[in-house]
């Protein structure tokens, strides 16, 4: 694993997976894990050459914001936002101490807040909640390319 913090250099990963991790404490860390994000997906693009869209990035920001914001928001303590690149997809892994796993509340216009889940889930390939010895953790990816015909890559329809 390529534990690299913001702004930190990235060195290219040879046989290993693509990936870096960084533990936020504060509410502050929300925009350090989206820029912790930012810089990832450029280091895979530029350093092993993989494509990535600008709905990819874009997708991957607001994924990782959602998911830290709601870590952070309620469970004490810290939370642990792991990144890795597998398949075509950015793995976008929240962990944090709470036993506590979240709801996903039906859509509803009226309701102002606690969208988060409802939004990720729309935008992403997958989205999984495993209990862990400690706390949980949170799985979500997004594919990194968009399709060569024009259309947005993601959740697949059913």
């Amino acid at each position: 694993m390529n534990l690299a913090g913001p702004g930190e250099h990235m060195e290219p990963l040879v046989d290993r997976p693509i990936a870096v991790s960084a533990v936020f404490e504060d509410s502050g860390g929300i925009a350090e894990a989206r820029d912790l994000a930012r810089d990832f997906l450029a280091s895979v693009q530029a350093v092993h050459g993989l494509p990535v869209s600008k709905r990819a990035l874009g997708m991957v920001q607001l994924v990782v914001s959602e998911l830290v914001t709601n870590a952070r928001k309620y469970t004490p303590g810290p939370c642990l936002l792991t990144l890795e690149v597998e398949d075509g997809a950015v793995q976008v892994s929240v962990w944090d101490s709470s036993a506590t796993l979240p709801s996903v509340l039906a859509a509803n216009p009226e309701r102002v807040d606690q969208h988060g889940l409802e939004i990720v889930m729309a935008v992403c390939q997958s989205f999984a909640v495993h209990r862990e010895p400690v706390g949980k953790r949170i799985v979500a990816a997004v594919v990194l390319a968009d399709d060569p015909g024009g259309d947005a890559a993601g959740r697949q329809a059913m």
